[in-house]
């Protein structure tokens, strides 16, 4: 079935690349300090899971939602026009629970790195820079609604240029590059390892959706010749 081969298209990689990245943060929690802290009756064992399974959940359900949507009009055809509000209402929901456990994780855990707080601190501010670049930029040049990944859904928006604005000036891949800065800053503000870690985790696993879902998609949406230009 042709359709079926295009929703699943790339994710024997993502598939593969979540498995090492797991494996990966299994060994990491045997360091020590990794598992010190409690935080609203929950200990940090508890929040580093759920901040490990909060963006696998949430990325997997972007893929299939775009998929299904992209090679099938399957959510249009089950919500019709409420298909996107419906999508976006789940997105942007595990998108900010996401962040939140990063910051649970990072207060129960607090004062686990053995580094200089003040330097730490610094960094935190440091990169908060290019993180609000980021957001201002997406406010301003890209909206929410595509970075959502609304041209999936609607048609119109993919006759629309690619953004070379703002912070997109300078990459095109500003959203993961920078965005996910965001995560990094509670982890090095009250030195936690194990948010440093769910970070890293974030961080490295946002790139395996863009490369398994989100550039074949834009592929398909706008075709290799735009996306090259």
């Amino acid at each position: 079935m042709p359709q079926l081969k295009l929703i699943f298209e790339k994710q024997w990689i993502h598939a593969g690349a979540l498995a090492v990245l797991i494996i990966l943060v299994v060994l990491a929690q045997n360091l020590d300090g990794m598992n010190a802290g409690m935080f609203l009756g929950t200990n940090t064992p508890q929040w580093f899971w759920l901040a490990i399974f909060l963006p696998i959940i949430h990325q997997v359900f972007v893929w299939f939602c775009w998929r299904i949507q992209l090679h099938g009009h399957l959510l249009y055809k089950a919500f019709g026009k409420l298909s996107y509000p419906v999508y976006a209402l789940f997105f942007f929901t595990l998108g900010t629970l996401r962040v939140l456990s990063v910051f649970a994780l990072a207060i129960s855990n607090r004062d686990t790195l053995i580094l200089n707080i003040t330097i730490l601190k610094i960094f935190a501010v440091i990169i908060t820079i290019p993180a609000l670049y980021l957001l201002y930029s997406v406010m301003r040049y890209f909206s929410f609604k595509r970075a959502a990944g609304i041209d999936h859904f609607d048609e119109r928006y993919r006759s629309r240029p690619l953004v070379r604005k703002g912070i997109f000036r300078f990459t095109r891949n500003g959203m993961y590059a920078f965005g996910f800065l965001f995560l990094w800053i509670p982890a090095l503000w009250y030195a936690s390892m194990a948010a440093l870690f769910a970070a890293l985790f974030n961080h490295l696993y946002i790139w395996v959706h863009y490369f398994t879902t989100e550039l074949p998609d834009m592929k398909q949406i706008y075709g290799k010749s735009k996306l090259s230009t």
